[in-house]
């Protein structure tokens, strides 16, 4: 048996596990891949663990292409690395700097995502929108993948608010299958904790930017990412990070306690918060999005969305669960729809993050 630890974990503990784990055989970083195959032959020979973690200023694995099973969703990568360098992440050190594939080899990606199956392209990337190969940008890159037959609908995901721009959103305002929805990481909501994680950007810049995003694409689905208890962060600052929220009101959250990564300047901070605050913290923001949610999700109700069928509703095997433009889950009957349709459902109900629907009657 060959024993190995790949990708940017391994990248992150090779001493650990060259010291704690004399049976792990491999370790190889995620710019090293491309060399396994030769590195496991070499094994049969010689015994001795094997360490590649060096990373690639140039490695996006243009020419291989991912195994996918049958499904709705394929995940294409389009870049890797990140040069953002935000005090509470590892990953530029993990992943090394940002680096784009080809449009040529994204298109072929897809295409044959398509061929196989799938209806429903999401473009992944560290800052997805930081995206750049030689004169394209990522507007350019969201217009070729739309032009491909078969691709019914396009996400992506996570952009990085300092490269949302108008030429973006309006791109994606004249693609019908581009969906209506931008995760949009606010981090936090005060200025100084926003200096602190060094995130770019401003409260200021970032309102003024969700409000923009709404005024290009009108009903445009909204989500972000929120960390409490950031090192040094006050009740004031806190309470900035609420007040925001309640300016812009996202459709959803992916919330979270701040949580140290070693090598991480972050980590390095003296001014901790105390584990309880951060739980407290987290409860009251977790309270006031579920609030938000609930409120923008009844709006819709007696509205018609244009709904994705995914897979089966876990509670019920007569119903389908599938998501609308703007990424909200909705349940309905399965009656003669199937996976991989979009169907005009008329919403009925919200009930927290669920939408229930039911499917409009042809004329």
């Amino acid at each position: 048996m060959i024993i190995g630890v790949l990708g940017c974990m391994a990248q992150n503990l090779k001493n650990d596990l060259l010291k704690n784990k004399p049976y792990v055989d491999i370790i190889l970083g995620p710019d090293s891949y491309r060399n396994l195959p030769q590195l496991m032959n070499r094994h049969m020979v010689e015994q001795n663990s094997i360490v590649d973690t060096k990373l690639s200023r140039y490695e996006v694995y243009e020419d291989l292409f991912p195994k996918r099973n049958k499904g709705v969703n394929a995940w294409v990568s389009i870049m890797r690395g990140c040069d953002k360098f935000c005090s509470f992440c590892i990953v530029p050190f993990t992943r090394g700097r940002e680096r784009s594939r080809s449009v040529e080899s994204i298109v072929t990606e897809v295409r044959k995502a398509v061929d196989q199956g799938f209806v429903e392209i999401t473009l992944l990337g560290q800052n997805v929108n930081s995206y750049k190969h030689e004169k394209n940008s990522f507007a350019d890159l969201l217009l070729s993948v739309s032009d491909i037959d078969g691709v019914k609908r396009i996400r992506y995901t996570s952009p990085h608010p300092q490269d949302i721009n108008v030429e973006l959103l309006e791109v994606m305002a004249s693609r019908k299958n581009i969906c209506n929805y931008v995760h949009f990481p606010m981090q936090s909501g005060s200025n100084e904790i926003l200096q602190r994680m060094n995130r770019t950007y401003t409260r200021e810049h970032f309102h003024y930017m969700a409000d923009t995003i709404r005024e290009i694409m009108p009903n445009c689905g909204l989500s972000t990412d929120i960390i409490v208890g950031f090192p040094g962060e006050t009740e004031k600052h806190f309470e900035e990070t609420l007040d925001l929220m309640e300016k812009i009101k996202f459709n959803s959250a992916f919330t979270f306690k701040y949580s140290p990564r070693p090598y991480t300047k972050a980590e390095q901070f003296t001014d901790q918060i105390d584990e309880t605050i951060k739980k407290e913290r987290l409860d009251k923001l977790i309270n006031v999005q579920r609030k938000h949610t609930l409120e923008l999700n009844s709006k819709k109700i007696g509205k018609i969305e244009n709904v994705l069928i995914e897979k089966e509703s876990k509670k019920s095997s007569n119903h389908w669960a599938g998501r609308t433009d703007s990424n909200e889950w909705v349940i309905l009957e399965k009656n003669s729809s199937k996976i991989k349709d979009i169907i005009p459902v008329e919403i009925v109900d919200a009930t927290g993050v669920i939408l229930h629907g039911k499917k409009m009657v042809e004329a």
